[in-house]
Order: structure tokens, then sequence, then C-alpha cells
């Protein structure tokens, strides 16, 4: 009875065992049935039905290569017999099922970009039709108009750039006032705030176009990220480095004694910690280790924790060997705003790769405006016609409304592109062209259930910049977690404001305010009996995210 019933169970797990998709076509079912049957014992096959001019079933000690061809000949003249082949059927789930582990969707990737073929073939098409040229870009000339003064500028301004350098050597060599957790840090805020301020300025004294400007402060915007992490980090390691070297000086009772402080890499500063005794008594062996290490002295474990601290993780540079010129360059090109003493390379570049990412870099910047010329641009106009001459505030939503509406594909679209272009193309060229190793620049951030998870994996590098430069330099300073994070959405805030600002020339507010507005939307969305609902909440982020952007466009366009 047992074993009937464990059989029964054995069969009922079987039958409720759910398959998932494979990406490539099993093995023919028939014969791989019929060679296990050749190769089992004589007494358990399954006699073969009568078949004329049959052969005999071969023996049980005969070679694998003669039952597997008895099995392969059997199976054909079964097949041959058969009206109606046989299907397999068994428990699966599709490939679009919330329980697929299927993820291979390239496919869809290059439908994508043969959509975007189809768009630019229709739209020259037409070009050609009405006006006789294949394309007629009316915003080409404000991408060659201060062309070269961009050029120069932009060049200007990675130089000046430098001037980290000899102020990171003039606070090691400092003994006095202009040590880093003195006056450096004033001093290098000083410096920072006044070298934004001008660059920030510059194409507004100078007039130039919308794109020139876009692009420049954009540059402008990184580049001051790149300072500040350069400075903050050195700053860092310089009073660190400070500290080892008074270890070397006779032990006083006023030599600092505190932990050494290790630079957030992850969510908070924090002190790396001293064991003075036991910690576990319940553990042997963790007791074991805590009595090893009171036998240490507490400054040999203090040199060797700032000693660490100073080394890169990989252990090829220390501190100050990283001060020079060609380091610093060299962060400049690497595709990060947050500065180590070393990263992760490859170990050769890839040229044609290289190729094909410049190539598909300026590829995107044609779609973007292609798509621009053909579905914002005329919307845009049209829109601001309507609204000049509309009688009442009801028309005026009315034809708000609809503008919002049909720039919802287009701005979708642009959204896209953007992406691909900065963080699929862009950054991965200057990957390729520095060897750098880790090139995850983004997520699954289409898969985001609120706003605070796409701030996290859909841009990568300045998520790295915030979390290390903002919200753990908060809490360092022992402010609450919420605090933390308002400070940290409040900064990135002004930051899109400024470049919706730079793009438009209109300092309205409305980026600042709807981005603030995602903090409410975060607490809503993670109570408990929302957060479980993820369809629902990724629904609600791309509903979002698209009707946000072609409104944030009508707004400082049209208001």
């Amino acid at each position: 009875m047992t074993t009937s019933s464990n059989h029964a169970a054995t069969a009922n797990g079987r039958a409720n065992e759910i398959h998932q998709p494979r990406a490539r076509k099993p093995a023919n079912a028939q014969v791989t049935r019929a060679y296990h049957e050749e190769m089992r014992p004589s007494s358990k096959k399954i006699p073969s039905e009568g078949t004329p001019g049959g052969t005999p079933a071969p023996p049980d000690d005969a070679p694998p290569s003669v039952k597997a061809t008895s099995a392969a000949r059997r199976e054909l003249r079964q097949k041959s017999r058969r009206m109606f082949p046989t299907i397999e059927y068994q428990s699966r789930v599709s490939y679009f099922d919330p329980n697929s582990n299927y993820s291979n969707f390239r496919g869809f990737f290059v439908l994508f970009w043969i959509g975007l073929a189809i768009m630019c073939i229709t739209s020259m098409l037409r070009s050609l039709r009405e006006t006789g040229t294949m394309l007629s870009f009316r915003q080409w000339p404000l991408f060659t108009e201060n062309l070269w003064e961009l050029a120069g500028s932009d060049l200007l301004m990675c130089a000046s750039t430098g001037v980290d350098l000899p102020l990171q050597l003039l606070y090691k060599n400092s003994k006095g006032l202009l040590r880093w957790k003195k006056g450096g840090i004033l001093l290098q805020s000083l410096v920072q705030a006044i070298w934004l301020y001008v660059w920030i300025a510059w194409p507004f004294a100078r007039d130039w176009t919308w794109t020139a400007q876009v692009f420049f402060t954009l540059h402008a915007i990184a580049l001051f990220m790149k300072m500040h992490s350069y400075a903050f980090y050195c700053g860092h390691l310089s009073t660190t480095f400070h500290r080892l070297k008074e270890l070397d000086m006779p032990i006083r009772p006023e030599t600092p004694r505190a932990a050494a402080v290790r630079y957030p890499r992850t969510f908070q500063l924090r002190e790396i910690p001293q064991v003075d005794g036991a910690a576990n008594n319940d553990d042997d062996e963790d007791k074991d280790e805590d009595d090893a290490e009171d036998k240490i002295s507490p400054i040999f474990r203090l040199r060797n924790d700032l000693a660490k601290e100073l080394t890169s993780p990989q252990g090829n540079f220390t501190y100050p060997d990283n001060l020079t010129l060609s380091n610093f360059l060299d962060f400049l090109l690497c595709p990060t705003l947050c500065y180590e003493l070393e990263y992760p390379r490859n170990p050769s570049r890839n040229y044609l790769e290289l190729f094909y990412k410049t190539l598909a870099v300026f590829g995107c910047i044609f779609l973007m405006t292609v798509t621009s010329e053909e579905f914002i641009i005329p919307v845009l106009d049209e829109s601001h016609i309507r609204l000049q001459s509309a009688p009442t505030w009801i028309d005026s939503s009315l034809i708000f409304a609809e503008t919002v509406s049909r720039l919802l594909f287009p701005f979708m679209l642009t959204f896209l592109l953007v992406f691909l272009v900065i963080f699929e193309y862009l950054l991965g060229a200057f990957a390729e062209i520095t060897r750098f190793g880790d090139r995850q620049f983004y997520s699954d951030w289409w898969n985001s259930l609120d706003w605070l998870e796409f701030s996290r994996e859909w841009n990568i590098p300045v998520h790295n910049f915030f979390r290390r430069h903002v919200y753990s330099a908060s809490r360092g300073v022992n402010l609450s977690r919420p605090v933390a994070t308002g400070i940290t959405f409040f900064i990135s805030a002004l930051a899109h404001e400024l470049i919706m600002g730079c793009i438009t020339r209109k300092f309205r507010g409305y980026g600042f305010v709807l981005m603030m507005l995602q903090m409410p939307f975060v607490m809503i969305q993670r109570l408990p009996w929302i957060r479980e609902r993820t369809l629902l909440n990724n629904v609600m982020f791309w509903i979002c995210m698209i009707i946000g952007l072609s409104l944030l466009c009508a707004l400082y366009v049209l208001v």
C-alpha cells in the first residue's frame, strides 16, 4: 500500500511539474524513448508490434552502437506507419508568462531599430514629395552655429578642472591651516562654486543656441561632479595619510587613536571596527579570533587599517602616488563620476566595437532630430499659434491637453533614444577607449515599481555619486534616512531644473516641482497593500513617465 501511494505521489508530482520555455529545441522524444527501451534488460523490454521484415532485438551484451542502430531503425519503421504524428504535451508556461524565467528578448530590440528605420524612410519619402529634398532639417543651423567656439570653450573648461590637482598637493603638504580638515574643505568648496558659476553662465553670456547650451551645461555638470568626487576623496585620503605619518612618531598621550574612517563606498560613512575583546562567548571560533586580536597592539591595528584605506582595492596604487596628471586625465575620460584609486580594466580594446558605438551615437542623434522635426516641432508651432488666438481659458486648456496627448509617443521615443545614446553607446565608447571594466551603467529600470527604484537603476553613475557624496555625507553627520533622502532628491531636482532652464531659457520651476512630487508618490506606492501589486506599480510608473515628459515640454515651451 505504501509503495503504491509513493508511486502515485511521484506520478502526481511529475504531472504537476511546470516546464520553463527553452531557447533551443529538445532532442527527438521518439528516438530517445526507443533508445532507452533498447537499453533495458531483455526481461523488461516492451515487445514491438508485428512489423513485417523487422529484425530481432539485439542481446543485452551488445555494444551500445548496435543498440542505438537498432533503436533508430525501429523508430523509423514505427514512424513510417503512423498516419498522424505524435505531439508531446506537458505543463509549460509561455515566454511572457510572469512565472517564466526566459529573458532573451533581443529580437524586440532588433524590431525597435527596424521600426525606427521604417519611420525614417517614411519621413524621407514624404519630405521628397512635399519639398523635393530627402530631408529638410530646420534645426541643422542650430548644430553648426557656435560650433568652433563651443569646441574651444569645452576644451578650456576641461583643462580648468585641473585646478584640483595642485590643490590636492597643497592639502597634502600643508602643515597648518590649509590641511583638508581645517581650511582645505572651505577652500575647495569656494573654488568649485566659482568654477560652476563661471561655466554655467558662459553660454548665457555668449548667447549660444539651445543645442550648444544643453551640451555644454550637461558636460559642465558632469565635470563638476568629477571634480567634487576627486577632491573630497583625495582630501579624505590626505587626512588618513597624515594620521598614518603621525604614528611613525613616538607615541604620546595626545596622539589621536580614534578608529580609521573608511570613505563611503556603499550607503553610509562608517568607522573600521577595532576589536577590544571577545565579542561572542557562545562561539568558540569567534572567541579564539577575538583573543588573537587582543594580543595585537591597538596602535598596530590602527596603522594597518589606515594603510589599507590608502590602498586601492586591487592593491596596485597607494595614496599619494595617484596625485599625478596622468591619473587625473584618466579619471576625466573614464565613464564614472566617483573617483577611486584604481578601476577594473579590460586587457585590451575592441576597436571594432568602438567604431560601432561611435557610429550608433551619431545614428541616435540623427533619429532624435528626425523625430523632433516630424512629430514635436510642428505640434508645438501649431499649438503656439492656436493658444494666441484662443478666446477663453477653457479653449486654451483644451488646446494644451491636446498638445500633451500628441507629444506622448514622440517623447517616449525620444526618451528611449536619449537613454541609448548616453548609457549604452556614449559611455560604452569611453569605456572601450579607457578599457574600463565595469560597464553596468544602468539596470533594468523598465521594471521599476516606483521613482526611488527608477532613480537607482536608470542612471547608475549619477546614482553612485549622489549615494556616495550626498546621501552618505548626510548620514555621516547623523541625519536620519528620510532627511538624507530628501536632501538627495532636492539637489537632484535643482540640477534637473538647471538643465531644463538652459534648454528653454526659462527658469519656471516646473521640473523641480514635478521631481519633488516623486517623494509622496514613493511613500504611497510603498504602502504594503500597494507594494504587493507589482504589475499595477509598473503600469503607474510608465504612465507617469510618459505623461511627465510631454507635460514638461508643453509647460516650458507654451506657458
